[in-house]
């Protein structure tokens, strides 16, 4: 398997929450239809509304690196990393396994 899960956590000013989520909702369905994204999902910190990590699933890193030098991630970086209060924490890892459940 060469699948790719990244990991992206970013703080922010708690005024900047809202402009976040609707930067997100908007461009999250563009980097969803990205060639080689099977999943995008935003998380929220369950102890501080402020913190929040995309998770996203590549196919390979090469796709991910495609992504990660488009204009669209570009653009959203640029527009998003204005907004944090803190240094962002990114780590990207390769899938060793996935256990199916019952119903699979």
């Amino acid at each position: 398997m060469d699948s790719i899960v990244r990991l992206v956590t970013m703080t922010f000013d708690p005024e900047n929450i809202d402009t976040f989520q609707r930067i997100f909702d908007e461009v999250a369905p563009r980097i969803r239809a990205s060639e080689g994204c099977t999943s995008l999902v935003l998380l929220q910190d369950a102890d501080d509304d402020a913190v929040f990590t995309t998770y996203s699933v590549w196919d390979s890193p090469a796709h991910l690196d495609r992504y990660r030098s488009s204009d669209l991630f570009i653009q959203t970086w640029e527009a998003t990393r204005s907004l944090f209060s803190g240094r962002p924490f990114a780590r990207s890892l390769r899938v060793i396994s996935t256990v199916p459940g019952p119903a699979d």
